[in-house]
């Protein structure tokens, strides 16, 4: 960075690194510095009668009071904060007393880490702290953090703007409580659903990211380019066909976590990239799926948060099983007062103008089916609800309703007015599935950019035989969004996408500064 672009207190913190090296202190030290306790257990196991505790901790310095020949310390560690005592002829017991008047009191600042080793002790004031014997520079911070205050409950120059909180989520997890323990529980989330596949004996499995034809979804996907090969590859909008040729090759049940990427829009609920768990299991249909996804989810929920409910906004969700099972038909007839029923694609266009609902050309009955009950329905159901039974030309993946022939069987979980699971029993004829297919090729050619690519080899696949299969797959993003009571997408992403940054940004920085 050119100098004269740094503000006064980058340039002082360069200047600070330049003297510990005069110094003869390395600022970024390579060896390992072994730690023996962490914050929260530190003070979580102090008893007065306990024989002196030594320990060793390491973190990042929050806040400082020097008070001439003492000082104490806020270090942040992974799991917390713990007061230090500082004593300058406690850690500088000879003569050189540059470790404290010159290191510590000049040229280390909050940001920075460094490594303590000393004993566990109450202070006066009742706060157990560690007492510094020994203190070890670990590494120097350059750039100032937002000074954040708590004071009786109310916090003053947070660093809050969500812009800059995403942007720079290294700082959002250092100076802002309680982010950290979002992807905490994140990761809860992923073990737990991987315990209760693995104990009824599925496995995990990986499937390409890079693939020739997008399939598995309606979705408008991300193109990129093989340079050896010559040939355009799509970043998957799904896994799910290369699932199911598993099944085809004799496993009972497979299951991955993938990444997944969709060119579309960006709101609150979407990010192009994207995780979804996908699972498939023979000789099951989407009602024996229905209930092992409800049993899942509420066994998630209390793992997570000890309880079968959660708090997001003002609303409470419970994730206690059964959940209700509603028809996609009768929960437009719920919310419209129109029974879609054997309609024909004109008269779908007829009830959309009739309701109010932007339509194109470009959509068959399918999409429009999907419009009315996305624009009129979804929102509803703001407990865990199954709405069943979709219109076959909504389903070009889903085996026929064994009852009528032009629906299919299968599911969406809606939870807080959003889909959060999606579940079929799969379809296995491979003359059905070819012909559903050729009936996606129209929809593109009449222009819907979302319509399904004929998969040959997956065709080829069913042609040697699928047993029967129910599949579900559900955003792990939005599942962990609900499991943690947040109302956006971007809080539950460590990195969300984000468009580029903005010169604006520099106020921000500058802001920081002057707070230093």
């Amino acid at each position: 960075m050119n100098p004269q672009e740094l503000s006064e207190q980058e340039q002082i913190r360069r200047a600070s690194l330049a003297k510990m090296r005069e110094l003869g202190i390395d600022p970024y030290p390579a060896a390992e510095y072994v730690v023996t306790g962490h914050s929260d257990e530190i003070k979580a196991s102090f008893s007065d009668d306990a024989p002196r505790r030594e320990v060793t901790v390491a973190g990042r310095i929050m806040t400082r009071r020097i008070m001439g020949k003492a000082s104490f310390v806020s270090l942040q560690d992974a799991n917390g904060r713990v007061q230090i005592y500082i004593s300058r002829d406690e850690i500088c017991p000879g003569e050189d007393k540059d470790m404290y008047n010159v290191v510590f009191k000049k040229l280390l600042d909050i940001g920075d880490f460094i490594g303590v080793k000393g004993y566990v002790f109450r202070t006066q004031t009742g706060e157990i702290s560690v007492h510094a014997q020994e203190l070890t520079v670990l590494s120097k911070s350059l750039r100032p953090l937002p000074v954040v205050k708590v004071k009786d409950g109310v916090t003053y120059d947070a660093f809050d703007d969500p812009e800059l909180r995403y942007r720079r989520r290294y700082v959002d997890l250092v100076v802002n409580n309680g982010i950290k323990d979002i992807f905490i529980k994140r990761t809860r989330v992923y073990s737990s659903m991987r315990e209760y596949f693995n104990a009824a004996g599925y496995v995990e499995v990986e499937t390409p990211i890079l693939q020739s034809i997008p399939g598995g979804a309606s979705a408008r996907p991300f193109i990129t380019h093989h340079n050896a090969l010559d040939i355009p590859l799509y970043l998957r909008i799904a896994d799910e066909l290369y699932l199911k040729r598993l099944i085809v090759g004799g496993f009972e049940g497979v299951y991955e976590f993938s990444k997944n990427f969709r060119n579309e829009g960006m709101d609150r609920t979407h990010n192009p990239e994207f995780t979804c768990m996908e699972i498939y299991v023979s000789y099951k249909d989407y009602n024996w799926m229905m209930t092992f996804t409800e049993q899942m989810l509420e066994k998630i929920c209390y793992d997570v948060n000890g309880t079968t409910e959660v708090k997001v906004g003002d609303k409470v969700i419970s994730f206690k099983a059964p959940f209700p099972r509603v028809t996609m038909t009768q929960a437009i007839l719920d919310h419209t007062g129109i029974d879609i029923t054997g309609m024909d694609e004109e008269q779908l266009r007829g009830v959309c103008r009739q309701l109010g609902i932007e339509v194109d050309a470009s959509m068959g009955k399918g999409k429009l089916i999907d419009e009315i009950f996305g624009e009129k329905c979804e929102g509803k159901y703001i407990q865990p609800t199954f709405i069943t039974d979709y219109p076959i030309e909504m389903s070009p993946l889903t085996k026929r309703h064994r009852n009528n022939p032009e629906l299919t069987e299968r599911f969406e979980l809606m939870v807080n007015g959003k889909e959060l699971a999606n579940a079929y029993s799969e379809l296995n004829d491979p003359i059905d599935q070819y012909e559903r297919f050729v009936e996606q090729m129209r929809l593109s050619e009449k222009g819907d950019d979302e319509a399904m690519i004929i998969d040959g080899d997956f065709i080829r696949a069913l042609e040697y035989g699928m047993p029967p299969t129910s599949g579900m797959g559900i955003g792990m993003d939005r599942l962990v969004m609900l499991m943690t009571g947040q109302e956006a997408i971007q809080e539950v992403l460590l990195f969300p996408q984000m468009r580029p940054e903005k010169k604006a940004e520099k106020a921000a920085d500058d802001t920081t500064n002057e707070q230093q």
